[in-house]
């Protein structure tokens, strides 16, 4: 037992738009030793965690508790007496509605040291994204934030109706099971029954669903939508103004579930670009990058580098494997001064140009066709070319420059591996129908999803109705190829240029 016990942090972890945790919040998840973390809490922050932190799950979900409040209580002060530091991850703020009071009293009680770090709450964000703001000059100037969980009609209620009725605003949260009586009371308390009302659910993420009405209808249209809780209710004139005032909705791909089956290190710019457009992102890699299987074939490249005089890259991670075996070898890029350079496109360059060099060859077009177009200029007969890439490519492009007379080696850097965690995910989205669109960045992506499928007659049933997006026509045709039918083929080969042709398709549809 360590002489001092660690600290627990109460964090906020957000209203389930994980970029809305704050700073010190998410310094708290990378650092801690220990990550506590409820049902509310974004799945996505989890990736903040350090590899070898032990990462519990205490989520309550309907009267489902996988673990009591005591029990939770409890698990705090045994980890931080074992020095450990921890990190209680809490949906919304930790102090409004969220019983981190009682965790601090009983860490204050055990002698524990504890921080609390604040969080962005529910009860203001998922207005804030319904496009209702809580206060107004030309509405109101009052706010009342209440729990709606507790039940109206007992009678030593907490909650001051009376008081309630003469306040503008009212966000009652975890209150959806009991709208008829929050409503009922409310009535009763003289408020109007024209008042505007306003149930979002899910607020701040691609799940949102926003139901309107007033104190006299609101109960049957959120009966009528099937809405649920996670869910927040706002009673007050300011919800008319959102009528104007919603942002977050009228985002293009709003709504849209699409897969992401880019290896997992470099889904991050796909998945960004495409929850900005409104999309939920449900990250199913199908492949992962390893190294080659020998180092071998690029080491005697490396040594010779003298004798070369292009050097050609087809992707980043071409780019990524070379400079970091280039470095391994104690050399640098002092070593590829004499050398010109080409690229298969933007983001290539811009990741060859993080290394300090700038790229000779950018075709017009991202493909090996157009790099060999792009050669033609050149003179590249008896010169040595350098192409370290992926050990599946495509051998148009060491052919043609072969046949232009060049001496082509042609390198393995990395392979693709299909990615066997993500299956399970995949299958259960489709089969319960929560998939709208499914994106394809490579000709290797596209052949370990196939892999991923149950039998093909499953598989085709489980399809219908998906949106089969590509970045471009030579995956297209792989998958094509493969008996899918693609809907969406990027014209940019570029992931900007996959977001702009789903965007496309779906505002056709």
């Amino acid at each position: 037992m360590p002489s001092q016990p660690g600290t627990v942090y109460l964090v906020g972890a957000g209203p389930g738009d994980p970029d809305l945790i704050t700073v010190k919040g998410l310094e708290c998840i990378r650092t801690a030793d220990v990550v506590i973390y409820d049902y509310l809490a974004s799945p996505q922050l989890l990736r903040n965690v350090r590899h070898d932190a032990e990462v519990l799950y205490v989520g309550k979900k309907g009267g489902d508790h996988t673990l009591s409040q005591e029990g939770i209580n409890r698990l705090l002060v045994e980890k931080a007496r074992k020095g450990f530091r921890v990190a209680r991850l809490k949906g919304g703020d930790p102090f409004i509605f969220g019983r981190g009071g009682e965790e601090a009293e009983v860490l204050v009680q055990a002698g524990i040291p504890f921080e609390v770090v604040p969080g962005v709450t529910s009860a203001v964000a998922a207005p804030a994204y319904a496009g209702i703001p809580l206060t107004h000059r030309d509405h109101t100037a009052t706010l009342a934030l209440v729990t709606g969980h507790e039940d109206p009609t007992k009678q030593e209620s907490n909650i001051d109706w009376s008081a309630l009725s003469g306040i503008g605003t009212l966000v009652f949260l975890m209150g959806v099971k009991n709208l008829p009586r929050i409503v009922e009371r409310l009535l009763e308390e003289g408020r109007p029954p024209e008042t505007p009302v306003a149930a979002v659910r899910w607020g701040t993420t691609a799940a949102q669903q926003t139901v309107t009405g007033d104190l006299r209808t609101i109960a049957g249209a959120v009966k009528a939508a099937g809405l649920k809780a996670p869910a927040i209710i706002v009673v007050g004139e300011v919800v008319h103004l959102r009528e104007k005032l919603r942002w977050f909705e009228n985002r293009p791909l709003f709504g849209k579930r699409i897969v992401v089956t880019r290896a997992r290190h470099q889904a991050s710019e796909l998945v960004a670009r495409l929850a900005a457009l409104g999309a939920e992102c449900i990250e199913c890699p199908a492949i992962r990058i390893v190294p080659p299987e020998s180092w071998a074939p690029l080491d005697a490249a490396v040594a010779s580098l003298g004798d070369y005089h292009w050097l050609v890259f087809t992707s980043v991670n071409g780019v990524r494997f070379f400079f970091e075996r280039l470095f391994a070898l104690g050399k640098d890029v002092r070593s590829l001064g004499h050398l010109k350079t080409a690229v298969i496109g933007p983001a290539t360059r811009d990741r060859l140009l993080e290394f300090g060099l700038r790229a000779d060859i950018l075709p017009e077009s991202y493909r090996a066709e157009s790099v060999v177009e792009a050669f033609r200029t050149e003179e590249v007969r008896d010169r040595r070319i350098l192409l370290p890439r992926a050990e599946e490519a495509r051998s148009v492009l060491p052919e043609e420059l072969g046949r232009m007379g060049a001496h082509v080696d042609d390198v393995t850097v990395y392979r693709t591996e299909r990615e066997p965690e993500s299956t399970a995910t995949l299958q259960q989205r489709l089969r319960e129908r929560t998939v709208d669109a499914v994106t394809f960045t490579s000709s290797s992506t596209v052949r370990n999803f196939l892999d991923m499928l149950p039998p093909e007659t499953q598989s085709k049933n489980l399809l219908q109705g998906v949106v089969l997006a590509s970045i471009g026509p030579v995956t297209t045709e792989t998958a094509e190829a493969s008996g899918l039918s693609i809907r969406v083929t990027a014209e940019t080969y570029t992931i900007e240029g996959l977001c702009e042709a789903l965007v496309r398709s779906f505002q056709v549809t």
